[in-house]
């Protein structure tokens, strides 16, 4: 074999190569930039069902509240009304109870939908730092044609934006 038939199977495994990895760079980069895409969706869908969940648990608890308000005096005053030593009954009988349970699972429901939510946002971050980790570094960075920066801010409240602004969190009332 000669040494010019050698030079030419080397630059031609080293050109399939440069070709190889600019596929493979750009591949991977385009998959991130799809699944940031989704993301923003599944975010806005999380936020969504957490919305719904809770304002729809809380109202199922305040239509409980305001039902039992609502009959528990005409039940106690109904039986009660002429009756005499309808205090030692009281005592005696099992009267109805509020049952607080709903508002422990509205809380149980806030504590989850928000994890949810936070989940959702944190896997955001992680596709975006993986993405401009890929982008920056070398050899990748040579062969990667679209590094347009992907535009995502995570959601956040008003309280939080305050704090990262001036870097004070002095709120510990409760």
């Amino acid at each position: 074999m000669s040494t010019t038939a050698i030079v030419f199977i080397v630059i031609g495994a080293l050109v399939v190569l440069l070709i190889g990895m600019y596929f493979s760079y750009n591949n991977k980069e385009i998959a991130l930039r799809k699944e940031s895409e989704a993301q923003k969706g599944k975010i806005e869908s999380v936020h969504d069902t957490m919305w719904k969940i809770i304002k729809q648990k809380a109202q199922v608890s305040e239509k409980y509240k305001d039902a039992f308000e609502k009959i528990y005096p005409d039940l106690i005053r109904g039986r009660y009304a002429n009756d005499q030593g309808g205090m030692m009954k009281w005592i005696k009988e099992q009267n109805p109870d509020f049952d607080t349970s709903l508002y422990r699972d509205l809380s149980q429901a806030i504590e989850v939908q928000r994890t949810i939510f936070s989940n959702a946002q944190q896997r955001m971050l992680d596709i975006l730092r993986e993405r401009e980790t890929l982008i920056e570094s070398l050899p990748a960075k040579f062969f990667i044609s679209n590094k347009t920066k992907i535009d995502y801010e995570v959601i956040s409240s008003t309280n939080t934006k305050t704090v990262m602004e001036t870097r004070i969190d002095d709120d510990i009332s409760l």
